[in-house]
């Protein structure tokens, strides 16, 4: 009841005031009108202005874009951690971590000292016309493997050379570079990379396995391909027969030349003949004899 009182009383004091003052009675119903909050009192237009002509909304555009790129270049270096080399790519990188893998066999990371043999093959090279060719020559402690060449890396050729092969046949360093020449016009011909590809490697070539397993046993397969190829089974005697007279014809220009490569044969195949430690020369390479008869004139692979 006492509530109801109070409030009739303030009631009444509202109607008087409102009475006597009507001007401002009739003000406050305005100023409640037009009353806004804060946000509704901000002029988001000026500030955009005002973003603008300060360039902060560009700078702001550039970073969301140099964010976006940055994670888009993450995204593609992750990804390409899973490709695999195309065929052109392939083969160098193949054949250089072959040469590390078998490097305890191969022994060629030993001290030597300078042959000259890199000025005296350069020479030769530029001599048949081969001109600014890339190599690189190592050297082998071993007789496991007497020679061979690939292409490394950049188009660079690699080329492995028994020293205690030269060095049991008393090599001097025109007839070493015949013998990288020889090896030199044999890759050129691609017998290598021939012998060792397959369907399942070239499926798999220039691919992107992200997301998939790791096709490893057909690069297993390759690896131990490689290993019976360059050990044990060499070349065929119809290859060796087409390099062979790919030497004939290079050669032929200089008969000195010519007559030393001749030579060369014929010491290569008496040591492969009488010295044990180097029997299986013949059956990689098939063979020096052989060779020598093909460079007779007038002859002819059966």
């Amino acid at each position: 009841m006492k509530y109801f009182f109070l409030l009739t009383l303030i009631a009444l004091n509202l109607h008087a005031n409102e009475v006597e003052n009507p001007k401002a009675a009739a003000a406050v119903p305005d100023i409640i009108l037009d009353a806004k909050t804060p946000e509704e009192s901000i002029d988001f237009t000026s500030i955009r202005d005002l973003i603008k002509k300060d360039g902060l909304e560009g700078e702001l555009k550039r970073k969301e874009d140099a964010k976006k790129l940055n994670l888009e270049l993450t995204r593609k270096a992750e990804k390409d951690r899973y490709s695999i080399p195309n065929s052109q790519d392939f083969w160098p990188f193949f054949f250089e971590y072959w040469l590390v893998k078998n490097a305890p066999v191969l022994k060629w990371d030993f001290h030597k000292p300078e042959f000259g043999v890199e000025e005296s093959y350069a020479q030769f090279l530029n001599a048949q016309g081969y001109y600014e060719t890339k190599f690189k020559i190592l050297f082998l402690d071993s007789t496991e493997l007497f020679r061979m060449s690939f292409y490394g890396r950049n188009g660079e050729i690699i080329h492995l050379l028994s020293l205690p092969f030269i060095r049991t046949l008393d090599l001097s360093k025109i007839e070493i570079s015949i013998l990288l020449f020889e090896d030199f016009l044999r890759l050129k011909r691609g017998y290598l990379k021939t012998k060792l590809e397959n369907k399942d490697l070239n499926l798999h070539l220039g691919t992107n396995y992200v997301g998939k397993p790791f096709p490893k046993e057909v690069f297993d397969k390759i690896f131990k391909d490689a290993n019976s190829l360059l050990f044990t089974k060499g070349f065929s005697f119809q290859e060796q027969f087409e390099v062979t007279k790919d030497m004939d014809q290079q050669l032929k220009s200089d008969m000195k030349i010519w007559n030393t490569y001749y030579t060369l044969l014929s010491k290569i195949d008496q040591l492969s003949k009488n010295n044990l430690l180097y029997k299986k020369y013949a059956e990689m390479f098939p063979s020096p004899e052989m060779q020598m008869n093909w460079l007779q004139p007038k002859s002819k692979y059966p």
